[in-house]
């Protein structure tokens, strides 16, 4: 949480953090600012004292929102700083930090630095710091293990609403789609047919979802798996665009949007088959349902996120399918982990992979995905259940956003 930054920079031997760029879709400035529109900004958080924030002049409304002390750039005024820099850009930036930190009282010390930007622009800058505050040690940090993933991996009441109030828009925007697809007409070769009577597409699909989300005040900037038939028995195959939509398959349905403006995501998997589902694909569902089951079953507070991958990767294996317990990288069975830490970050800690470090556990205050499932590419099918699960204060495990689970959605206008 964010009162964890101190003892988490202290830990770190950290004297202040830097963060820079735009407040929306940049994690770690949202953190500390709130979001909002706030671009090419710079936030300063020493040990132990309240961030500041350095914006434009013309998104002075903007910064003031995050409730921070905010200084405006024109307190340095670019013209100066150029003239100083003989016209050099990266250096007149470098320029404007070297007096920033001097305002802030960072003439030395060790500095962490977080946020996005350009790396070739951002490395020419940090060249210059480095040669005009000799005695400031700028750090960098793995994403994976930086205080700010740290921070964020145990969420209050207050962050958890948000992410369940995104599962409930990601809900109703799956119960849209599985409307729509149910309410197709269905041509003689089983596929499905728009208003206009054209085949349906991928395509079609993805941009009734991002309407769809648009409409709730929610953004897909991650994009939508929307994958059916081989592409479904490929993990991270997002659909190809002009895929039609046909009876029997089975669709592999992975949504993760967020609040507007770059917050909170939700992450969420279903998997179906429209009218009927072959019997090859009925059984590797039921497999991969029963797992999932377990999963929920077997969720231990305070125990390593890991411990819940290795019982999958046992389970699937007992059922005749490869997993990476004991085959390198496998292409085929069950080929990643379980889940992983939601929030500001569609994918953050804590960490479910079998080389994941025992720190990465299911404590208190952390939201997690739990999605087993299994992939055979080459016999055109693939199975994925996912659901975000919250581990609340009292230890219990609550899905975020409930929703059926059923495989088989009947159609309304067709009969087998």
């Amino acid at each position: 949480m964010k009162s964890d930054l101190d003892a988490l920079m202290q830990d770190k031997s950290l004297d202040a953090i830097l963060v820079i760029g735009n407040a929306e879709h940049n994690p770690p400035m949202y953190y500390l600012t709130g979001g909002g529109h706030v671009s090419g900004a710079t936030l300063i958080k020493k040990r132990g004292e309240e961030a500041v924030l350095f914006h434009q002049d013309m998104e002075r409304g903007e910064a003031a929102k995050s409730g921070l002390k905010c200084i405006s750039y024109s307190t340095y005024p670019y013209a100066d700083l150029l003239k100083q820099a003989k016209n050099d850009p990266a250096l007149a930036a470098a320029i404007r930090y070297q007096r920033i930190f001097t305002d802030m009282g960072l003439k030395r010390g060790r500095v962490g630095l977080y946020g996005f930007s350009d790396v070739g622009s951002a490395l020419a800058v940090i060249d210059h710091i480095r040669r005009l505050i000799p005695d400031l040690e700028l750090v960098g940090e793995t994403r994976d293990d930086s205080v700010f993933m740290k921070a964020m991996e145990t969420k209050d009441e207050a962050e958890v609403a948000r992410v369940r109030k995104m599962g409930k828009v990601t809900t109703q925007v799956v119960g849209r789609v599985a409307e729509y697809l149910t309410g197709r007409e269905v041509r003689e070769d089983e596929i499905l047919l728009k208003e206009d009577g054209t085949p349906l597409t991928i395509a079609d699909v993805k941009a009734k979802i991002n309407l769809w989300l648009a409409e709730l005040g929610a953004e897909n900037p991650e994009g939508t798996i929307f994958a059916i038939g081989r592409d479904a028995g490929l993990p991270h195959s997002t659909g190809s665009p002009e895929d039609l939509l046909r009876l029997g398959q089975t669709i592999v349905f992975d949504i993760f949007p967020c609040e507007a403006g770059g917050g909170f995501f939700y992450d969420f998997t279903r998997t179906w088959c429209l009218g009927y589902a072959a019997p090859e694909a009925q059984k590797l569902y039921d497999e991969v349902k029963a797992v999932f089951d377990k999963v929920m079953e077997n969720i231990e507070l305070d125990a390593p996120f890991k411990n819940l991958n290795r019982l999958v990767c046992e389970e699937f294996e007992r059922q005749g399918h490869k997993s990476p317990l004991n085959t390198q990288a496998p292409i085929e069975g069950y080929v990643h982990s379980l889940g992983h830490g939601l929030g500001l970050n569609v994918h953050e800690r804590p960490w479910s992979g079998l080389t994941a470090t025992d720190d990465n556990i299911l404590k208190p205050g952390v939201v997690v995905t739990a999605e087993p499932g299994l992939y055979y590419p080459e016999k055109g099918m693939g199975v994925r259940i996912e659901d975000s699960v919250w581990i609340r204060p009292d230890g219990r495990a609550e899905i975020l956003a409930e929703y059926p689970y059923d495989l088989v959605l009947e159609m309304k206008k067709w009969k087998k």
